[in-house]
């Protein structure tokens, strides 16, 4: 008997809400599965309820382990108490074997290139003309790091495509796959520095770096903000794509990294947590100039007050 050409996977797929879509994909993101996609897997399969979407991650069957599914049972079950979002309650994944394919590569049926100001987010292998205005970055969203759809990733781009002058030292606080640092270093930036807590995201970030040729412009450490080091500071501009709980908690250690009259581009804030964000931001001297409300989600958009004379 002929053996397949691939082996045998299951479909892990969440029907989740709109706006927390990349939010479920970090839950997937354990170390059997292989990429995440959104929605439906294909034309014939029933359309999500307005609202909603699919999220899919996939694994090797013999990985699909009562362990495995376990533990992506109770991660998903303390989403809705680790954001206070009432609308993740009762999420669940629903198993299914899949008939033999190369899933491994099967985002690239639902995932489509698209822009944010002059960027254009393409896959490696996007062989079509841009525009002779676009910016090409290069996305691969393998794993669960973000794919650069998400309302709080496109604000920080539109802030970087307009703030980030060629020369400039950029921090990208709480990086994952390193998209603002590397959308930095297209931009011109002399020097870029992404750090997370995560680090199986650092990976993806150097991947995602040498995809669009900047390696040489791009640092990244694990950990949190205690992983700076004095000399971290004097940047031209802060990006921090956080939620607000981290937000309101390190708003100073973000001021403290900027130079006097830099530039910040801060996002990954629920407009109902709207209040107390700007106020950890203008208690830690932080200007407010610019604020852009896409869903649920905040971006803001200033620059560190001049120290007085």
């Amino acid at each position: 008997m002929d053996r397949p050409l691939h082996p045998a996977w299951t479909e892990i797929r969440v029907l989740a809400p709109e706006g927390w879509l990349e939010l479920v994909a970090d839950v997937l993101a354990l170390s059997p599965c292989t990429t995440v996609a959104f929605g439906r897997p294909s034309l014939a399969a029933d359309a999500p309820p307005a609202g909603f979407d699919y999220v899919r991650t996939f694994v090797l069957e013999t990985m699909d382990t009562a362990q495995l599914r376990g533990e992506v049972e109770a991660k998903l079950a303390g989403l809705a108490l680790a954001t206070g979002a009432s609308e993740l309650e009762g999420l669940r994944a629903r198993f299914t074997r899949l008939p033999p394919e190369d899933y491994a590569s099967s985002w690239k049926k639902s995932w489509k290139p698209f822009r944010v100001a002059d960027f254009a987010l393409v896959p490696r292998d996007y062989a079509k003309p841009l525009r002779s205005s676009d910016r090409r970055l290069v996305m691969e969203p393998g794993g669960a790091f973000g794919t650069g759809r998400h309302p709080t990733t496109r604000g920080c781009l539109r802030a970087i495509a307009s703030r980030v002058r060629p020369g400039d030292r950029i921090l990208d606080a709480g990086c994952g796959n390193g998209v603002l640092a590397v959308a930095s270093a297209l931009r011109g930036a002399r020097e870029t520095l992404g750090f997370d807590i995560d680090a199986a995201a650092l990976p993806y970030a150097e991947m995602l770096a040498a995809d669009n040729g900047v390696s040489g412009q791009c640092q990244w450490r694990v950990g949190g903000f205690g992983c700076l080091e004095p000399a971290d500071s004097g940047f031209d501009g802060v990006c921090a794509n956080l939620f607000a709980d981290l937000i309101q908690a390190h708003a100073a250690d973000l001021a403290r990294c900027l130079k006097p009259g830099g530039w910040f581009a801060i996002s990954g804030c629920r407009a109902d947590l709207r209040d107390a964000t700007l106020a950890a931001i203008a208690a830690a001297g932080l200007v407010l100039e610019q604020r852009s409300t896409r869903g649920r989600w905040d971006t803001y958009v200033g620059s560190r007050r001049p120290p007085r004379v």
